[in-house]
């Protein structure tokens, strides 16, 4: 029997960052097990196929572009951006009508490029709204990518447990051992889990203390975390002094998204983008906090969730018979809650091939 793919399948990932298509390139990524050409047409449009010619399976990412076309470098077919072969050199010139690849639905949203890996009709209404990042100048808000060797859902849990940043992280944004003891207020609904810690300390985190009315006095808090399937994370933090609902209205704070898409079981491919609410138009102060934050994930998280992933030999956490402590309350909900969407969709797909 075919084992089922270990992921959601009929939802939208995140390919690429916008930015890492550009102009003429073929670009490629493995996506759910999948290798997948990205490219721009000719007005821009990105376009996703299976990077495979389904003569000898050689990638077409190593082809070249003809246009709107892309042609495979072994025998030099040609395919349109739906995936259709459009030209055979060889013999009568005669095109099977198997000479094509797989094309998937892509939309570009948000500073990201979404794909749609599943069999069933893609709905670009599900893409969760994320429209914040695209408000404000241009140097407000920033994107990154990194490459953990290690399961998705490791990094979903690390960004659910923020409890975790006193003890990973270092001075810039500690808590000063406030967030540890707290158990995150959760909201559950059928398609997200959120949770949100409020708490003060003194002096404010050091992203934030410098540009609220005195640094060195204490400061409120907040973290503002909702997860929506398969692997996305919307983060928001804040600190104010004096009176203020403790939202980003009021705060000094920042708007951040963390999305995951499985490259295997092994590796993800790991988006994150970042807008703030304060000194928006320095472009080099952009530069220096995206960087920052860059490489607090590759030099703090990113070699625990490696070094994690890599003992535990397994995805299936619950199978390892972790002890679990109150910080895991919101990482347990959304794996909970992600198991029983994987589970349903496999169980519907079965239902559809054994009625068929």
């Amino acid at each position: 029997m075919e084992n089922p793919q270990p992921f959601l399948m009929n939802t939208w990932y995140v390919a690429a960052l916008s930015s890492e298509v550009d102009g003429e390139a073929l670009f490629k990524r493995k996506i759910l097990n999948t290798s997948v050409l990205i490219y721009r047409k000719e007005d821009g449009t990105a376009v996703a196929l299976h990077d495979r010619c389904p003569h000898r399976f050689v990638p077409l990412s190593m082809g070249r572009r003809e246009g709107d076309t892309v042609v495979c470098p072994y025998h030099g077919l040609k395919f349109d951006c739906t995936g259709k072969c459009t030209h055979n050199p060889h013999g009568n010139q005669k095109i099977p009508e198997a000479a094509r690849t797989r094309s998937f639905p892509l939309v570009e949203r948000y500073g990201f490029l979404w794909i749609w890996m599943g069999n069933e009709a893609a709905d670009p209404a599900t893409i969760p709204d994320y429209s914040p990042l695209d408000e404000g100048h241009e140097n407000g808000v920033a994107y990154t990518y990194m490459y953990p060797k290690a399961n998705y859902q490791l990094i979903l849990d690390n960004v659910m447990d923020l409890s975790h940043i006193d003890h990973v992280h270092g001075e810039i944004i500690t808590t000063r051992g406030k967030l540890s003891p707290l158990v995150p207020q959760l909201r559950e609904t059928a398609a997200t889990v959120e949770a949100r810690w409020e708490w003060a300390q003194q002096p404010a985190m050091l992203i934030f203390n410098q540009f609220l009315p005195d640094p060195d006095a204490e400061a409120r808090h907040f973290f503002d975390i909702t997860w929506a399937a398969p692997a996305n994370i919307q983060l928001s933090v804040g600190a104010i002094q004096g009176p203020g609902a403790l939202d980003l209205e009021h705060c000094v704070g920042q708007y951040d998204l963390h999305t995951c898409t499985p490259e295997t079981a092994d590796t993800t491919h790991y988006f994150f983008a970042t807008r703030r609410n304060h000194i928006e138009e320095d472009g080099e102060y952009n530069k220096m906090k995206i960087q920052a934050m860059h490489d607090a994930f590759m030099t703090e998280d990113g070699p625990i969730l490696d070094a994690v992933h890599e003992e535990m030999g397994t995805d299936d956490l619950f199978g390892l018979s972790p002890v679990l402590m109150s910080n895991d309350v919101a990482p347990v909900k959304v794996r909970r809650h992600l198991k029983r969407l994987i589970e349903d969709e496999q169980a519907a797909q079965a239902g559809i091939k054994k009625s068929a």
